[in-house]
């Protein structure tokens, strides 16, 4: 059987009831380290975006401080999706599987798991998302820099500056929609956030929604008893 499909970190942590552990705390860690620095990246972008917006600074101070604060979260956020990017991104390669999902896309919104293909740890929204998120940072950083004036005033020039404020304008805004989609996916299948929080989930959430992964870690854990 392929061992593909789950982390070294991947075992059976009960079996009565079953219960899997799904994320390292590292993991977890680094998964809320992105996330609330993401929301803090909006807040302060939206401030900058519209004059109606700008009370939003108070949130950081002032707008002096929304200011300078603003480009060095980014620099958090890449640095940690690179640090997460690294670790999952052998799971979250394109696969056959992936392909049915998407046909099946009908099922997938209507709940019809026994419709859909088994699957390994991810399904194919969950990859996009990691792409998404993985493309639009790195547009984020390299439009980011362009613009950042303080440390890089000589790097382009006055037109060019422009088109990357532009660019990074719309990679923002794509970015809060893909944001909204990952956590309205969360909140929709009922036992995600759990593997967040706890880093753990049930054995009926992974047969109902992971189990070919759940098979994987199964056939491991067997594997290291017997041994």
């Amino acid at each position: 059987m392929s061992r593909e499909y789950s982390e070294a970190g991947d075992h059976l942590v009960s079996r009565q009831p079953v219960i899997l552990s799904r994320y390292r705390w590292f993991t977890r860690l680094n998964h809320w380290t992105i996330a609330i620095t993401t929301i803090l990246l909006m807040l302060s972008g939206l401030a900058f975006y519209s004059p109606a917006l700008y009370g939003l600074t108070a949130l950081f101070g002032g707008g002096q401080n929304a200011r300078w604060l603003h480009p060095f979260l980014g620099l958090v956020l890449a640095v940690g999706y690179l640090l997460i990017f690294i670790q999952l991104v052998p799971r979250n390669l394109p696969r056959r599987d992936d392909v049915v999902w998407v046909k099946h896309i009908r099922d997938v919104m209507d709940q019809n798991e026994e419709k859909l293909p088994t699957l390994g740890k991810y399904n194919a929204g969950q990859k996009f998302v990691f792409w998404a998120m993985g493309l639009l940072i790195l547009t984020l950083l390299g439009t980011g820099i362009m613009i950042w004036q303080e440390y890089f005033p000589d790097l382009v020039s006055i037109p060019d500056r422009r088109l990357a404020m532009l660019a990074h304008s719309a990679a923002a805004i794509l970015m809060l929609l893909v944001f909204i989609l990952h956590v309205y996916a969360a909140i929709w299948t009922r036992g995600t956030i759990r593997a967040m929080t706890r880093g753990s989930v049930t054995g009926g959430w992974a047969f109902r929604h992971h189990r070919k992964w759940l098979r994987e870690v199964a056939g491991r854990s067997r594997r290291e008893t017997s041994n």
